[in-house]
Formats: C-alpha cells, structure tokens, sequence
C-alpha cells in the first residue's frame, strides 16, 4: 500500500465540492481499499465493476467529474481517489466510462448496456 498526502487522497476536493463524499478517516479509508481496491484494478469494463460492486452491497455514480462509491443507502460513501485508484487510472486501463448526465450535468450514472 501506498502512503498518499492529505491533497492526493482526496480530502481537499471533498471539502471543496459539494455532493461528494466527506473525507474519511485513515482506518476507514484503509479498510476500504483493502474491500474495494481489487474490484476497481481489477476488473475488465466499467460494467464488470458495477456488478462486483453490487455484489459487495455497494454502487457506483459519478459527481463532479469523480467516481463515487454509494453505501447499500445511496450515500456517498468514497471516491476512487479516496481507495488510491483515481478514475484517470482506472479509464486508461479499460476505457473511458460512458456516463448519462443527470439533469444539472454536476453527476451522472453508468450507462447501462442495451438488449
């Protein structure tokens, strides 16, 4: 694991934008990479990434420009940047999410694939 400062991990864009999660303290955001990191390294398309979260009890949105991982209550819960794997990581691994914009533009949800 790696030790990021306060300003990489996330804490100062969540105390500047609103709708994002609030900063998490240090157990909790290191019981949530150890959780939720592989998912986001690992998986092979942003869909596979929703799916495994859901399996976990969580799910995905973006907000200002930023994945956010929702509880099992909607809640904001943390950002990629919060788990260490920033969703600039994650589309240059798998591509770029496509993502239907919520009415204001400030946050959107992953588009889901078509029958």
């Amino acid at each position: 694991m790696q030790h990021q400062p306060d300003a990489q991990a996330g804490w100062q864009d969540a105390q500047k934008l609103p709708g994002l999660p609030a900063p998490l303290d240090c157990e909790t955001r290191a019981m949530l990479r150890l959780f939720l990191s592989p998912i986001l390294e690992q998986s092979d398309s942003w869909a596979e990434i929703s799916e495994r979260l859901a399996v976990k009890g969580y799910s995905l949105t973006f907000r200002e420009g930023h994945l956010v991982v929702l509880n099992d209550h909607g809640e904001g819960l943390c950002t990629g940047t919060d788990l260490g794997i920033p969703m600039a990581r994650i589309a240059a691994r798998i591509g770029r999410p496509c993502v239907k914009a919520h009415r204001g533009g400030h946050s959107g949800e992953l588009r889901r694939a078509m029958n």
